[in-house]
């Protein structure tokens, strides 16, 4: 076995390996999604997630890694590698074509995971499947491209090692086009405009959630480095945890002191908005300037939730907050702060004019793609549930099931059939 040999298997090994930390973060957005909806809601957001692996890893492998990675016409989008087949010879990576794709489309899965928070307890479950088609097959992979595909963006210069803009602020305004087309929840917020509170089903579930969330984000951002022999993994790794822990802390200690309580959902959401906000420049900042980042977004990431509730725009998870807005601060923080060319080290004004500029054109790719998406999915099927759907819960009305039940006996399948059609808001289905 040569060493060259050697070398190669251990950066499969380590790509491998960080996709499949990646791929357990559903299960963290799943599990935090699923503690902060209500109780008749939760099957529905374990579904979706499900729904994101299965369709949008197919949808990646046949359309999405074409038009993100294929060869480059006119800056705008790939036109091979589509199935994986055809010319990809220009791809420069240490891994096989095989182990790229899979860490590719572990991310393309995170993104889709984004939007789904931002409408849950209320979107028609046929349309969430069309819109996955939409975002894993044309609006991430055309967006990727831009910026990592060798497009547009690439060439300018634009730096977002893990994906602050690409994955997060794409993400993030996706979910808030999504919110405002949907609309709240019914009951949401009173007729004078004050918003009801909507307690979490689960806050410690929840927390479990965002621990693997936490988990997997040294996958995200470590694993970028496709390479198990890059030096920047070690520093990689700390300015990630230095970040996360800077914006729970920073949550933890305002509404301690703001609202003489330490508010548990807005720590978790702290320290997620500390790990979005470290993704874009964490194989480019340092120690202290990760502290600085994750702090910051902690803060913007309560701002932004304040935001959204004085216009009435319902994002049950937090999905817009911490990861668009801390996904944009994160994209113009590498433009600030990054050891060559950041604009407080010493490098001029240009890499924060390009940040500036790809983050300007991701997210209102994003936004629009979706606003226009599901405007189009509306015609085909309603984008959002009926009132006796979400009075009843999502559970029961598109799954047919409760998240856990106490029965000790067996069900007679006929009964329990007739049952769920008579309880289900459409009658016989």
């Amino acid at each position: 076995m040569t060493l060259e040999t050697l070398s190669s298997g251990m950066d499969t090994v380590w790509v491998v390996l960080s996709a499949a930390m990646i791929l357990l973060m559903e299960g963290g957005f799943a599990l935090l999604e699923a503690g902060f909806v209500r109780y008749k809601n939760s099957v529905n957001i374990i579904m979706k997630v499900f729904a994101d692996i299965t369709i949008g890893t197919l949808l990646f492998y046949a359309i999405g890694f074409g038009l993100m990675y294929g060869s480059d016409a006119g800056g705008f989008v790939g036109i091979t590698g589509f199935f994986l087949k055809g010319d990809l010879s220009h791809l420069d990576v240490p891994v096989s074509l095989e182990t790229f794709w899979l860490f590719q489309a572990a991310f393309t899965i995170a993104v889709i995971s984004i939007v789904s928070g931002a409408v849950a307890e209320r979107i028609n479950f046929r349309a969430y499947l069309l819109y996955i088609i939409l975002m894993t097959a044309i609006i991430y992979p055309i967006g990727g491209h831009w910026a990592w595909g060798g497009g547009w963006l690439s060439k300018l210069g634009m730096q977002d090692f893990a994906g602050s803009a690409v994955i997060h602020a794409l993400g993030g305004f996706s979910a808030l086009a999504a919110a405002i087309i949907i609309g709240p929840r019914k009951g949401k917020y009173t007729p004078l405009g004050v918003s009801a509170i909507a307690l979490p089903s689960n806050l410690p579930l929840a927390s479990v959630g965002a621990f693997l969330l936490w988990f997997g984000w040294f996958g995200f951002n470590a694993g970028s480095t496709l390479s198990a022999t890059d030096v920047r993994i070690g520093h990689i790794a700390i300015v990630t945890m230095l970040s996360a822990a800077s914006g729970g802390a920073v949550t933890l200690l305002y509404t301690l002191f703001r609202f003489n309580r330490s508010d548990a959902p807005s720590v978790i959401n702290g320290s997620l908005a500390g790990l979005v906000g470290i993704t874009a420049g964490c194989a480019f900042v340092g120690d202290v300037a990760a502290i600085f980042i994750g702090a910051v977004s902690g803060l913007l990431m309560m701002a932004a939730t304040n935001w959204l509730d004085r216009r009435q725009i319902d994002d049950p998870v937090g999905a817009f907050p911490v990861h668009a807005v801390s996904g944009m601060w994160g994209t113009i923080a590498v433009g600030l702060f990054a050891t060559d060319g950041g604009l407080f080290m010493g490098g001029g004004w240009r890499l924060l004019g390009v940040q500036a500029l790809g983050l300007t054109a991701l997210v209102v790719w994003g936004f629009v793609m979706t606003w226009m998406g599901l405007k189009l999915i509306g015609k085909m099927v309603p984008v959002r549930s009926t009132e006796e759907e979400e009075d009843l819960g999502l559970d029961i009305s598109y799954h047919g099931v409760m998240a856990a039940h106490q029965s000790h006996e067996f069900l007679d399948g006929e009964e329990h059939i007739r049952a769920f059609q008579d309880d289900s808001p459409n009658g016989n289905r």
